[in-house]
């Protein structure tokens, strides 16, 4: 684990990055607020307010000298901020509800990334996924061309790092966004030091069974290939056949992955958050995320049973994912 973190700060060493914390009152925020801090690599900007705030990390005994705080309620650009989220709506809100829902810590703190006063965010701790995603998509939106945003895990076992998708977001992907998830993952794998070998995942290899759910994986296996023709993927793999060589020289003795896949792509959300879980409390694996990816600017959610800890390594990687 301490590998895969001291690339990220080696990326982001110098950069400057300010990563916004929109849950300022959390123990666990302002606890890792105050390590981030001390480090130097990024600067956390909480939200709430300022006395409340620093009585607050006081109380607990952390030091947030080198984060910043800004409240919503006297914030000096406001005005500013209003208008352009008003115009980012497209007039879905006018001036008056704009003022109302700024005052929310997560779209307070998703405009200042929007707006370039910030380069990401990490919330979830005392929120859900929902209320951290959504202004997300209202206000940064996805990247040109990616019609959906998703939610990937870095499984990390001392030397051993992999990707698992889509473990957070969507429930019941199509072909098409299985292979969008399937080429965004790749990207996401390259963060981390990882030479993507996508394997699409299923209880089916190559044909082995037949059926809609099957058919979809082996469609989204032939989009993702056309889109991006130099990337190692392949499937639709049953996990055996994609990850241990043995099985794969039996089941798909033809497949570029020769069982050393390294990103996985599961065929649905019920999967992926199965699939995790079993590698995170059976594995002993370390799930760092979940990640959000395909979006114009970081943000990713915690889950809300976190710990500063985690809190930390988000926040650093949502910096990397910024430079």
């Amino acid at each position: 684990m301490s590998d895969l973190f001291d690339d990220l700060k080696n990326k982001i060493k110098g950069q400057g990055k300010k990563i916004v914390l929109p849950e300022g009152l959390d123990e666990r925020i302002l606890t890792a607020a105050s390590k981030l801090g001390a480090e130097g690599l990024v600067t956390p900007v909480l939200v709430g307010n300022v006395e409340e705030v620093k009585q607050k990390a006081e109380a607990i005994g952390v030091d947030i000298s080198n984060a910043t705080i800004i409240d919503p309620a006297d914030y000096a650009g406001m005005d500013t901020m209003i208008q352009s989220f008003v115009e980012r709506r497209k007039g879905k809100v006018d001036e008056a509800k704009a003022k109302e829902v700024l005052q929310d810590g997560n779209y307070f703190g998703t405009m200042l990334v929007y707006m370039g006063d910030a380069d990401g965010l990490v919330s979830g701790a005392a929120h859900s996924t929902a209320d951290t995603v959504r202004p997300a998509l209202q206000i940064i939106k996805t990247k040109p061309g990616i019609k959906k945003t998703s939610g990937v895990f870095i499984m990390v076992r001392e030397q051993e790092k992999y990707v698992f998708a889509d473990c957070a977001i969507n429930i019941s992907p199509s072909s098409e966004d299985l292979a969008e998830i399937a080429l965004e993952s790749a990207k996401t794998a390259k963060l981390f030091e990882i030479d993507p070998k996508v394997a699409m995942l299923s209880f089916s290899t190559k044909g082995s069974a037949k059926s809609p759910e099957t058919e979809r994986v082996a469609e989204a296996v032939k989009i993702a290939q056309e889109q991006e023709p130099e990337l190692t993927l392949d499937g639709e793999f049953q996990f055996d056949a994609a990850f241990v060589p043995s099985v794969a020289e039996k089941k798909a003795p033809d497949s570029p992955l020769k069982g050393e896949a390294n990103t996985f792509v599961f065929p649905s959300l019920e999967a992926g958050n199965i699939g995790y879980k079993i590698a995170q409390r059976l594995g002993n694996f370390d799930a760092v995320g979940p990640i959000l990816q395909g979006l114009n600017q970081p943000v990713n959610d915690l889950s809300r049973g976190c710990n500063s800890d985690d809190v930390y390594k988000l926040a650093l990687i949502t910096a990397a994912q910024s430079v």
